[in-house]
């Protein structure tokens, strides 16, 4: 068995070397096939049919008129009359047909009949919540240094030691903070082309889960999951909601079974916004009390919010987020509101948590007429994480960058521009991003070949190219000599793409097997290089003996030693097992710098740094690109994306891309992505890098925005109306 471990940084041939991603001509050439562009013999189109209604009956459905538009083929009725209906967009009936237009004929034609029911979409208004009994418990937890006695009611007791110690601190901050919801908007919508034929189901998935939604589709089709086949050779975005292979996808899997023919289907935009995915709200009020140094000493809080239909607020146990100090109540309730259920979305949870409790330690930096980087500094002796230090060092090299010294001002008190001022903020995070189970099957042929397969999926974030640096790196040789294929339910089973998981997982396998193939190469070189296999080492496309490399022989001639047959190894890693190629547990410094206009609130970019750690950088070139793209989904968030919901029907009002604002490339500013590996870094693995950038910059634009107008503007999105109100507040 190999000793599985990663070279040096001076050993590295590949890894650590900025790589382009193999796909990239396939996809900027679009011969990239992506689920929509699979076309298959005969295939129908299907369309939905969503309900209009956020909360209603079902009282009658009649889809016999949309079976008399010619080309319609067949009508798949969802809900049936009698049916609740408690979010709009809810698909009632999907309609198959020769072609789209006479499918959406078909969905036009569909009657049906409703009764309307109350209605509760108002997840920012608790006290509303409350009086419409949506409201629930989510729980609560106390900690202080001085423990309740045998004969104290818990609850006073709690009641007065946080009083106690706020009215013992230096400086007290209250405030209120909130994060609206926003969508998943994939640029490729859920959706798949299925084809069942035989008794088996062939599905061409939009999927994260390659391996894991043939299960899925085998479940609810009564069918084993040998008897399905899912693909997914490239995905058009997920973000945490492509997970499983949904209703819809089960529908279109019913229709070819029932019509014998292949389905496609796709959701309109309109419903990938209603339906497929969306990040819980989340709103907070707190207190807190610090000493004379800045060092909260004290926390309370209540937050609430909602995760739709289901509710589901974002948990008590992020906030306060990451800086916890030894004192603190935090109690949570969750809002049931007539939306679609909240689905996972890029770090779940922590985005929320640091945009309601971060701008709380600059709120108090704004008051103690500090500089939030002193205060924030002051405060990492409440790192919950174990990585005070790591944070310490971030935070100068970002200062650095940014040129924090030189810029930063007290809250509000800035130079003008005319109407414009400038401000700095800034938030760290952290994330987990254990590597998830993964398995690779690993083939060296007689003529030189290598090739591997995992069923695993790139979301676009390079997971190919990792496979085949490491794979490379291990034999000697470059990635364009290694074939791998991924993307089938069929290949060796690899976990879902969440959670920051995918490149350690992979990592692990392929490297496992890469390792394990070597070694069994190596014994067959080494009598012919008069050598023992331990003392050889594969290099630049040849296998020689360390020390000596002039006794050697090309890597071709290695392999065909293997004689008629091919070398195959099977290596899996399992989530949660000690490894010396992969770890957990990420830090990361991000700072915004902003420029606003106080006649009109337009926010404006003008620069944000980024400081991440994650263990062995693999490519640098994609690790880097995964941080400038959670950048963007941050500067979004705090600018730009909102799910605007109207309070009286419950109409997701802005539902389109035409509607749903996103950033360009000009609203973004400069973005500076600095990837922290000294060498206690590096020795600890390989740890996954998708979900932390995207968290701490809508705290850190917060921030800035508050340090340039020396006004806290509450909920994000940093809307012009919002700016305007909160200055108009002050003034």
């Amino acid at each position: 068995m190999a000793n599985y471990a990663w070279p040096s940084r001076d050993e590295a041939q590949v890894i650590g070397k900025k790589t382009s991603r193999l796909d990239g001509v396939a996809k900027s050439t679009g011969t990239a096939k992506y689920t929509y562009d699979v076309n298959l013999k005969g295939q129908l189109i299907a369309k939905a049919l969503g309900c209009p209604h956020a909360h209603c009956r079902i009282t009658k459905i009649d889809t016999s008129p949309a079976l008399r538009v010619p080309g319609v083929v067949h009508v798949e009725v969802l809900r049936d009359a009698g049916s609740e209906i408690e979010w709009q967009g809810e698909i009632l009936a999907v309609v198959a047909a020769e072609t789209e237009g006479a499918a959406a004929e078909g969905v036009k034609a569909i009657r049906v009949e409703y009764e309307p029911l109350d209605v509760f979409v108002k997840d920012y208004d608790l006290e509303a919540a409350e009086r419409a009994g949506r409201t629930s418990s989510g729980g609560g937890r106390v900690q202080t240094e001085r423990e309740p006695g045998p004969n104290d009611d818990e609850d006073k007791f709690a009641d007065a030691e946080i009083e106690r110690l706020l009215k013992a601190s230096k400086y007290v901050v209250e405030g209120f903070y909130g994060i609206d919801p926003i969508t998943h908007c994939c640029l490729e919508p859920h959706g798949s082309t299925v084809e069942f034929k035989d008794g088996k189901l062939l599905a061409y998935l939009s999927t994260q889960n390659v391996s894991g939604t043939d299960d899925g589709f085998a479940r609810d089709l009564n069918l084993t999951a040998s008897d399905v086949e899912v693909r997914c050779d490239y995905i058009g975005g997920g973000f945490g909601s492509k997970f499983a292979p949904d209703y819809w996808g089960v529908a279109a899997a019913r229709i070819s079974q029932k019509t014998g023919r292949p389905v496609k289907f796709m959701l309109d935009r309109d419903l990938e916004l209603k339906l497929a995915g969306n990040r819980p709200s989340a709103y907070l009020k707190v207190r807190v009390g610090a000493d004379e140094n800045g060092v909260i000493q004290v926390w309370d809080s209540h937050h609430w919010g909602t995760g739709g239909a289901t509710g589901g607020a974002v948990s008590q146990n992020v906030v306060p987020y990451v800086l916890v100090p030894k004192n603190y109540r935090r109690r949570v309730t969750n809002i049931k509101t007539n939306a679609a259920p909240a689905r996972a979305w890029r770090a779940p949870n922590h985005p929320q948590a640091c945009a309601i409790s971060q701008t709380v330690i600059d709120d108090l930096a704004r008051v103690m007429g500090k500089d939030s980087y002193d205060v924030f500094l002051a405060n990492l002796v409440n790192a919950t994480n174990g990585k005070a230090d790591v944070y310490r060092e971030q935070m100068r090299i970002a200062a650095e960058l940014m040129g924090w010294k030189e810029k930063y001002h007290l809250h509000g008190k800035g130079p003008r521009n005319g109407s414009i001022v400038e401000g700095l903020g800034m938030a760290l995070h952290t994330w987990g991003g254990a590597a998830n189970n993964s398995s690779c099957t690993l083939r060296i042929r007689p003529d030189g070949s290598v090739e591997s397969w995992c069923g695993t999926q790139d979301l676009g974030t390079g997971t190919r190219t990792v496979c085949a640096m490491v794979l490379a790196e291990t034999f000697g040789l470059s990635p364009a000599d290694v074939r791998v294929n991924i993307g089938s339910s069929k290949y060796p089973v690899s976990g879902a793409s969440g959670g920051s998981t995918t490149v350690g997982g992979v990592s692990e396998s392929h490297r496992r097997a890469a390792q394990d193939a070597l070694e069994k190469l190596f014994a067959l070189v080494a009598p012919k290089l008069e050598a023992q296999a331990e003392q050889l080492e594969a290099v630049g496309g040849r296998i020689r003996v360390k020390g000596a490399p002039q006794r050697s022989i090309s890597w071709k001639e290695a392999c065909a030693l293997l004689g008629d047959m091919p070398l195959e190894v099977t290596q899996s890693y399992r989530s949660g097992t000690p490894s010396p190629l992969s770890s957990s547990q990420v830090a990361g410094v991000q700072m915004a710098h902003v420029a606003v206009d106080l006649e009109t609130g337009v926010v404006r970019m003008k620069k944000f740094v980024a400081v991440q750690d994650q263990g062995l950088v693999i490519n640098p070139k994609t690790c880097a690109s995964q941080i400038y793209g959670g950048v963007c989904m941050g500067i979004a968030g705090a600018l730009f994306e909102q799910r605007i919901m109207d309070p009286e029907t419950g109409a997701f009002v802005n539902c389109e891309l035409s509607d749903y604002r996103l950033p360009r490339l000009g609203d973004v500013g400069e973005i500076i992505v600095h990837l922290y590996e000294p060498d206690s870094e590096r020795q600890r693995g390989v740890v996954g890098n998708g979900e932390p950038p995207v968290i701490s910059p809508i705290a850190a634009i917060s921030n800035a925005i508050c340090n340039a107008t020396g006004v806290r503007v509450p909920v994000a999105p940093y809307t012009p109306q919002r700016v305007l109100e909160a200055l108009q507040r002050r003034a």
